[in-house]
């Protein structure tokens, strides 16, 4: 079964550029990878510190794949001391 996930990245003030950057990275590796499907980053019009990565992956087997190879890694390292909450992942399936 397809695998749609949603991230949400609010970052603290002033680390805006550092998040978009490492964006601009880890999407077109992860776009390489067999299991995705589809994967966009965005930024919110309202609120110049809030980010999303929405992806759709082949399945759960192939999310957890990517979740471990080092460009993600490398990316959650990157971002994770950027943001004022934890890291905010949703796994979900398409209803309709």
């Amino acid at each position: 079964m397809e695998l749609f996930t949603f991230v949400r990245f609010h970052v603290r003030a002033g680390q805006e550029r550092a998040l978009e950057e490492a964006l601009r990275e880890i999407v077109p590796a992860t776009r390489e990878e067999a299991g995705c499907l589809e994967i966009h980053a965005f930024r919110s019009l309202r609120d110049a510190q809030l980010f999303y990565i929405h992806s759709r992956w082949k399945n759960e087997e192939e999310f957890e794949l990517h979740a471990s190879l080092p460009h993600t890694v490398k990316f959650l390292e990157r971002a994770r001391p950027l943001l004022d909450h934890p890291l905010d992942v949703t796994r979900t399936e398409k209803i309709v």
